[in-house]
């Protein structure tokens, strides 16, 4: 069976070669690329993100996958944003009192998370609404690994949506037709990373 063709974006923010071996262990035939034309023609695109989040999209305006992130969307073609590449999908972010626009898949702002301990570091369990395609099968007492202070507060209109605690609720993942996003990183999440990965991918076959 031919494997889904991902293309792993590199806008110069990501944890890419932990995301790029995750994803080839998953069942993909990954290409790390920067090339527009291939993030639009893939099975998948994958839009990683770590840092500060007018940084990331100082790196995805000037790269111009925000456009292709887009059409994607709207053409139903998948989409999987991971950590700060799960904020950038959403309408903006908040950082230390800036606003920063973001792609705008996703309704929502990204937003300072309010807890006794900052960054959100460590395993957290989430809890997903039924029928998300991410999480099947997999065990609601899993653990997914987490670094980050900042996190979208509400799951957009529409979409399905799974929250962890820290302080108090955050966005731990969402879907919303062919746009799927983790604030956790699925690949450093051990064994229940590795299944979401290859639910993803296997949507990508359908």
């Amino acid at each position: 069976m031919t494997k889904p063709v991902v293309a792993l974006f590199d806008y110069g923010s990501g944890n890419l070669r932990s995301a790029f071996r995750a994803l080839e262990r998953a069942g993909a035939d990954v290409e790390l690329t920067s090339e527009l034309d291939l993030a639009r023609r893939a099975d998948g695109l994958v839009v990683p993100g770590v840092g500060a989040y007018a940084a990331c999209m100082e790196g995805i305006l000037k790269s111009g996958v925000d456009a292709v992130i887009r059409d994607r969307a709207a053409a139903d073609a998948p989409v999987l944003g991971i950590c700060v590449g799960e904020q950038v999908l959403f309408e903006s972010g908040v950082e230390h009192g800036v606003e920063t626009r973001g792609v705008g898949v996703l309704e929502g702002r990204v937003e300072l998370v309010r807890a006794q301990r900052i960054p959100h570091m460590g395993w957290n369990t989430v809890e997903a609404d039924a029928g998300m395609r991410l999480f099947a099968g997999i065990d609601p007492a899993e653990r997914f690994y987490f670094v980050h202070s900042y996190a979208a507060k509400a799951v957009p209109p529409g979409a399905l949506g799974a929250l962890a605690f820290h302080g108090e609720p955050i966005v731990a993942a969402v879907e919303r037709g062919a746009v799927a996003a983790t604030q956790f990183h699925p690949e450093k999440s051990g064994d229940a990373g590795a299944a979401l990965l290859a639910n993803w991918i296997e949507g990508l076959r359908s």
